[in-house]
């Protein structure tokens, strides 16, 4: 058999269906099966997997038991040559995997390969090809230097944004939303770290491929759509948490101890000014909308009182008290 497709899923039953549909399509002239493995979801995923694509072999996890450890159970029974990880809210081209196969079967180098990416507008996703997050990467990435230079080969490497887009290259890490290896170079390296319940893990697998002697490739001559974030909320504060956390697992499991330090320095002030941000947003966002009542309120007030003023002048002393606007009117706002 030449390929196993194994998605896991939960919760995003009708992004899983239109990612099955493209995949099967994309099969039709390869020997392949594919997995769907199940993470207790309560959409009626399932039902819907075993109703429409009967061919897919369905695993039904009765508890959530994390991204690595759900598609190692359906890598375990793999029966393919190649192994592809392929996130439920994607679409993958008519001719995607035959394309990505002839080139691995072309460079025996290659362990591991990624694709290009856009998202649901047609924007390219740069975590397409990705560079290992040592610490020096990690802050140039937390601190924003990377958004002043992303084509820079030192600034912007966490994106890898000195390698054109349109063109394949060796890369260091793949993104686990499309994540292509030989079934070989995962008898040799190991399988998903299920240390990682979600995030992290395909960093540390693609980084022990390349450990293990061969390739990355990030190959841009095919593409699929990847409707970023949608089986996770990437905006929550949880989501920081648990993103970093995974990054903490792994500088301590292949960095230095004096590396693992500062990394996880660096990561901590991350988690927590990312925490602060986000209140700081969320008490703008509630107070934004009285702020600008009390301000259009005020300034209309002190508006009329000039003009009054100055177009009343018989009235005795000409000039509203000082009262008026230091006491009266915050009043007024704030009743």
């Amino acid at each position: 058999m030449k390929l196993t497709v194994v998605i896991v899923n939960y919760n995003v039953r009708h992004f899983l269906e239109q990612c099955l549909l493209s995949t099967f399509k994309a099969l039709q002239s390869l020997d392949a099966e594919v997995y769907v493995v199940d993470n207790n979801s309560v959409d009626g995923s399932v039902a819907m997997v075993r109703e429409k694509f009967p061919e897919a072999i369905c695993v039904a996890n009765t508890e959530n038991v994390g991204f690595s450890r759900a598609n190692n159970q359906a890598m375990r029974l793999a029966k393919g040559e190649y192994i592809l990880l392929l996130n439920p809210d994607t679409v993958v081209q008519e001719d995607t995997f035959v394309r990505c196969i002839a080139y691995m079967d072309a460079h025996p180098e290659a362990g591991g390969m990624g694709v290009k990416m856009i998202d649901g507008k047609g924007n390219f996703l740069p975590e397409s090809k990705r560079g290992l997050p040592t610490p020096m990467v990690a802050l140039y990435k937390l601190s924003g230097l990377i958004k002043l230079f992303p084509r820079s080969r030192n600034f912007g490497h966490y994106y890898m944004g000195h390698l054109p887009e349109n063109e394949t290259n060796n890369v260091e890490i793949l993104a686990g939303a499309f994540m292509l290896m030989r079934k070989k170079t995962l008898d040799k390296v190991g399988l998903l770290d299920e240390d990682y319940f979600m995030y992290g893990e395909d960093i540390d697998l693609s980084y022990r491929i390349l450990k293990g002697g061969y390739k990355n490739v990030y190959f841009a001559d095919t593409q699929i759509i990847h409707y970023k974030g949608e089986s996770t909320k990437k905006g929550s504060l949880n989501y920081v948490f648990i993103f970093y956390q995974a990054m903490q697992i792994f500088a301590q499991k292949h960095f230095s101890s004096g590396q693992a330090k500062i990394y996880g320095f660096v990561i901590n002030l991350a988690i927590w000014l990312r925490a602060a941000v986000s209140v700081f947003g969320r008490l703008m966002r509630t107070i934004a909308t009285p702020i600008a009542d009390a301000s259009i309120i005020f300034g209309g007030m002190f508006y009329l009182k000039m003009y009054w003023e100055n177009n009343h002048r018989f009235i005795a002393g000409g000039h509203y008290p000082e009262a008026f606007m230091l006491y009266a009117v915050p009043a007024y706002i704030c009743v």
